[in-house]
């Protein structure tokens, strides 16, 4: 830590523009301390950073200026875009507050704007499509990706997760499938640790998947990955497959990663806890899975309401 911070003083002063201090920040502080996706993104906030405040000097860095470079990202993007952008140049410029090339926080009582959100997809599919769906998978012997949509359908798993699924990770007889790792299917391939510490978990699996899975991989090598070969794998091919079977069935089209939803959405109407379901899914906390499901969630109080109403009027 003290040979970073060596380093950004070398070349430090008031002068120096707020976008080459910003690329110098995320080389020192965020290379290779976080995850390629994440880093992806801090590089596109020096981009715009570059783009939108080209001659924005660091003493010149105020409150006011910071805001107008906020309100002209936020002309592009929508509200929760410019806030993750915000949160992304914050620390960086808190640092250099510490460092005394800025006087005073020019991020404090920031207002976040942002062009009017599209009308959302949907998202999920309700129990009688998603019963629609899987009966119209084509599960052969031979692996293919109705296989993946059935998996990720019945467990939940992030795109990444079921990617990096090997024969060894299954328990068959404690009927559970284990979640340790990601496929990098952005980058050259290869495992990866899992989005968080609470991503690693041991997901319980029903028995017709135990059935399907159990005399799929009998004759797989145990530490290879079930669904990787040779060619490369892009989120979109697996997409379209999915779509081909949605539009077929007559049912809304959605993502892989709706499927995620679609099996978190159901858990929760069925009345599974709020706590069983962020732990399923590999959630860093209950929040995110609150926040996810905020209007499944709210449904779900509306019917509570209605039961409890139901229940003092019969006493």
């Amino acid at each position: 830590m003290i040979e970073k911070e060596a380093l950004m003083r070398n070349d430090m002063n008031s002068k120096q523009l707020f976008c080459d201090y910003y690329r110098q920040w995320i080389e020192v502080y965020k290379k290779d301390a976080i995850r390629d996706s994440t880093m992806a993104k801090y590089n596109m906030s020096y981009k715009w950073v570059e783009k939108l405040a080209p001659e924005l000097t660091m003493e010149n860095l105020t409150r006011t200026a910071y805001q107008q470079l906020l309100n002209d990202y936020a002309k592009e993007h929508e509200r929760q875009t410019t806030l993750d952008f915000h949160h992304q140049l914050k620390g960086a410029i808190l640092d250099a507050v510490d460092d005394g090339l800025i006087e005073r926080d020019p991020t404090r009582k920031a207002i976040i704007k942002g062009k009017t959100p599209r009308a959302k997809k949907i998202k999920y599919l309700n129990q009688f499509e998603l019963h629609t769906l899987i009966a119209h998978l084509d599960i052969k012997e031979e692996v293919n990706w109705d296989w993946f949509i059935l998996l990720v359908a019945k467990t939940g798993m992030r795109f990444s997760e079921a990617l990096a699924v090997t024969p060894a990770d299954f328990d068959f007889s404690r009927q559970t499938l284990s979640v340790s790792k990601t496929w990098d299917y952005k980058g050259d391939g290869g495992y990866l640790p899992t989005k968080n510490k609470s991503s690693v978990r041991k997901i319980q699996i029903d028995w017709q998947v135990v059935v399907k899975f159990s005399e799929l991989v009998k004759n797989m090598p145990q530490d290879k990955p079930i669904f990787v070969g040779d060619t490369k794998i892009y989120n979109s091919t697996v997409n379209d497959v999915l779509t081909r079977h949605c539009k077929a069935c007559g049912i809304p089209v959605i993502s892989i990663h709706g499927l995620r939803h679609t099996h978190a959405s159901l858990l929760l109407f069925a009345g599974v806890s709020i706590a069983s379901v962020a732990r399923r899914l590999g959630h860093a906390s209950m929040t995110t899975t609150q926040k996810t499901y905020l209007h499944i969630i709210q449904e779900l109080e509306n019917k509570d309401v209605d039961l409890v109403m139901r229940t003092l009027s019969g006493l």
